[in-house]
């Protein structure tokens, strides 16, 4: 019979930890458990651990694009400000500044906000989902392993 050189994914581990600062943790005075680890178990860990990431940068994305609207929404009060009708604002385009009029600019920044915030409302629509998915997880994995395995983000 041939034997496989390369080792399963999975083993009977007493704990399961993750890279990102996602321990295991027991109560004390309760003796671990011996869990035996499927290669579906190990796959559903997996996705968890990605789905985790993928979220912690779909939130940052979003802090970056709720700043970015902020400075366009304090860019228009600003240019409500100028009393001068007749003086021509500089509008950044890609690398380029194009001259327009008061109105032509604040027209841009609010079509900017627009788009900005239906960004904003397409990624928490995903974090939300990541949400449930991960949510569902959870429930599975803690239902196999109890105590033996700490799906809860460290605030550190």
């Amino acid at each position: 019979m041939p034997t496989c050189s390369i080792p399963p994914p999975f083993t009977r581990v007493h704990a399961i930890r993750f890279p990102f600062k996602m321990a295991a943790t027991m109560k004390k005075g309760v003796a671990a458990e011996d869990v035996n680890v499927t290669f579906e178990d190990q796959q559903k860990i997996n996705k968890f651990a990605r789905n985790t990431n993928r979220m912690s940068e779909l939130k940052d994305e979003i802090e970056a694009k709720k700043k970015s609207l902020q400075n366009l929404e304090d860019a228009s009060d600003d240019l409500m400000m100028c009393e001068d009708d007749a003086l021509l604002i500089p509008y950044q385009i890609g690398d380029v500044f194009i001259s327009h009029s008061q109105e032509e600019t604040q027209e841009l920044l609010e079509a900017a906000k627009e788009a900005l915030q239906d960004e904003i409302k397409a990624l928490e629509g995903r974090v939300a989902s990541i949400q449930g998915v991960l949510g569902d997880l959870k429930i599975q994995l803690y239902a196999k392993f109890g105590n033996n395995i700490n799906l809860e983000a460290d605030e550190s």
